[in-house]
């Protein structure tokens, strides 16, 4: 009964929902007419990405690494080459992505790929160095093989290596350009069933790009090197180039990396884009990978976070024949996607609008609400997407793609996760993929602390603004926030702009000597156990109003962070109204918040922690009750409270029991 059980729980929860950016990413496709990307994985996934919202994910039963994508360019369809050495067909037009055919090569290792715009015959290079061809919509292999024997001369006894490039001439679709790794290039009439012509090059090649014209080509070497090939004289390069090949004192040239891609694209309005990636001097240690922009006689180095797996220059029109009118490039790295703005000369970068990473800061806290009010997603993205940051590129985001009806979902869900930096973000979770809704940055309701000042660092060591619990009233929309730092910060939200002051309201929750329960107390006392790492303190002092005299003599009572004074303008969105602070006091600080609860329709605010808790009408800014732990449970208190600094058991504070707060009305 029990593996009955667990199984039928398997079958419910089968389907998962994925977040995040693509693990381990191989390969990367664009199409130009519809707009939508896909990302294929080491473990046979493939992330298919369109406008904002627009967001799916399928895999590959085999789990094999994905090695190549191909469009079939307008047509909702989409090629993958697999290192099983198969090739799936996947139809995009429905709802949940599926496969239509599969071919599995046997005797041969598939390294690359090419379908033509239009066209019905998929061209499928291998490790042997053949060349077959799939027709697309029967998914059949022809019988129609270019031997590797027959492309390069009869006389050349050499294996030229893999098939690393596969090409349509843009002036006649019959003529296939075939690159092998060895150095050899063939171009073969397809027709004909012969080679119009041969390259050979003592430099290994990794790519090769067409101008839209048909009379030019260029290949990037393992030396680093790029070579302009024109038709008219094939025995020897038209133009050699070292892009960050340096000349040396000795007359030398600095030895540099392979240049693994590189794609050549033509302008009206200007001269002709080079753009590829590595090719750089191998003497400059630490360099981090980059991509280069060769336009015109400028040159521009755009340097990379992480390696970069891929790249693909987004071009006005799909066909090679035309014009390219190049306007981004997406670069695919191993731990991030960026695009970047080839129409302006600084080369900005759009800002990414997928989340493709849910610990951009480390995530501290989370907040699940269902069934919130159908017009909070359409509202809070609305907002969300006014907020630009500066120093991106102005233009709409290049990849726009499927559609995405906001709040069309009947049961609106919403995460809220809060962050090591202080940040909080709204995303939708009603559909199989989380989209980010608004962010929020509760750092900008204070003053940045100061270097000498070991409050902050103290109480929320090397993030302050750590955000520990959140409370959210998805109908009143009143929101607040809990930071490490013992603070609580209330937000209303409005959809315009205003000029605010946050008002600031400290309180006191700290024990004092007198009042501590001692071991000689409770020997006989059966309600109190031994000290253990657990016991918490107990005592509560009244609170304090800003700027008022502190009580008892109590020495250094001030708050860990320090509220913005002055009227501040703020944007649409949640806004700040009132930031309730724990002082510290005698030089210790206050315990933690462990708890928190909000009732919109009276205007309360409850928090507690070890040493109690308190009411604040959040509308009249004041605190209407306040509890210590020990009033509270009396004799019947399971815990011996001994004074103790919360800087040795903040860990085992946030372990213990939380206490229920309940409000009589």
């Amino acid at each position: 009964q029990f593996y009955l059980s667990v199984f039928c729980l398997f079958l419910f929860f089968v389907q998962t929902v994925r977040h995040g950016f693509p693990y381990q990413p191989t390969a990367l496709a664009f199409d130009p007419v519809q707009k939508i990307l896909a990302i294929g994985s080491r473990s046979g996934g493939v992330r298919i990405l369109g406008r904002p919202g627009v967001d799916c994910y399928c895999q590959h039963e085999s789990g094999a690494a994905v090695l190549q994508l191909q469009f079939l360019i307008n047509e909702g369809a989409l090629v993958t080459a697999c290192a099983d050495d198969t090739l799936h067909l996947w139809n995009l037009r429905q709802r949940r992505p599926a496969v239509l055919h599969s071919l599995k090569f046997n005797r041969e290792r598939i390294t690359f790929c090419h379908l033509p715009f239009q066209s019905k015959w998929l061209y499928v290079g291998t490790e042997r160095g053949n060349t077959h061809i799939v027709n697309i919509e029967s998914f059949i292999l022809s019988g129609y093989v270019i031997m590797w024997n027959k492309a390069i001369e009869l006389s050349t006894k050499t294996h030229p290596g893999p098939v690393v490039h596969l090409s349509d001439s843009p002036k006649d679709e019959g003529k296939l350009l075939i690159g092998f790794e060895g150095g050899t290039i063939v171009q073969w009439d397809l027709r004909a069933k012969k080679a119009d012509f041969r390259i050979y090059y003592d430099e290994a090649i990794h790519s090769v790009s067409w101008h839209h014209e048909g009379k030019q080509f260029m290949c990037s070497h393992s030396d680093g090197s790029l070579t302009l090939w024109n038709l008219r004289n094939t025995t020897k390069p038209f133009q050699v180039t070292f892009p960050h090949g340096k000349i040396q004192k000795d007359g030398r040239k600095e030895s540099c990396k392979p240049i693994l891609k590189v794609e050549y694209k033509t302008s009206r309005s200007s001269e002709p884009f080079v753009i590829f990636s590595g090719g750089l001097s191998y003497d400059k240690a630490g360099r981090r990978p980059a991509l280069t922009i060769m336009h015109g006689k400028a040159i521009t180095v755009l340097e990379m976070d992480h390696p970069i797996v891929e790249f693909m220059v987004l071009c006005e029109t799909p066909y090679n024949n035309e014009v390219q009118e190049p306007y981004a490039v997406v670069v695919l790295l191993e731990k991030d996607l960026i695009v970047v703005d080839l129409t302006q000369s600084n080369y900005p970068v759009f800002e990414n609008p997928y989340p493709m990473d849910i610990h951009e800061s480390p995530v501290t806290c989370t907040g699940y609400f269902a069934d919130c009010p159908p017009d909070i997603i359409p509202i809070l993205y609305s907002i969300g997407a006014k907020h630009k940051k500066t120093g991106y590129s102005q233009k709409e985001w290049p990849v726009g793609g499927g559609t995405w009806t906001l709040g069309s979902h009947t049961y609106s869900e919403i995460i809220i996760t809060g962050h090591a930096d202080g940040s909080i973000k709204f995303w939708d979770a009603s559909a199989f993929t989380l989209q980010m809704l608004y962010k929020l940055k509760t750092s900008k309701v204070f003053e940045k602390p100061k270097p000498g000042d070991g409050r902050a660092a103290e109480m929320g060591e090397d993030d302050p603004f750590a955000v520990q619990m959140v409370s959210w009233c998805p109908h009143s929309r009143i929101f607040c926030v809990v930071g490490i730092s013992a603070h609580i910060i209330l937000y209303r939200f409005s959809k315009y702009e205003a000029n605010t002051q946050t008002v600031s309201l400290e309180v006191r929750l700290q024990c004092e000597p007198e009042d501590i329960i001692t071991p000689s107390e409770n020997e006989n006392n059966p309600c109190f156990s031994e000290p253990t790492s657990h016991s918490p303190q107990t005592h509560y002092q009244h609170p304090v109003s800003p700027g008022s005299r502190t009580p008892d003599g109590a020495k250094d009572s001030v708050p860990s962070l320090k509220v913005k004074e002055k009227m501040v303008r703020v944007p649409p969105g949640y806004q700040s109204d009132l930031v309730i602070q724990l002082l510290w006091v005698d030089g210790e600080p206050p315990q933690q918040i462990t708890s928190l609860d909000i009732n919109s329709a009276y205007g309360l605010l409850a928090f507690g922690n070890c040493n109690g808790l308190a009411v604040v009408d959040y509308l009249q800014k004041t605190v209407i009750l306040c509890i210590s732990t020990l009033d509270l449970y009396g004799a019947t208190d399971p815990y011996q409270r001994l004074t103790r600094s919360p800087r040795r058991n903040r860990q085992s504070t946030s372990g213990s029991t939380q206490k229920h707060i309940c409000l009589a009305t």
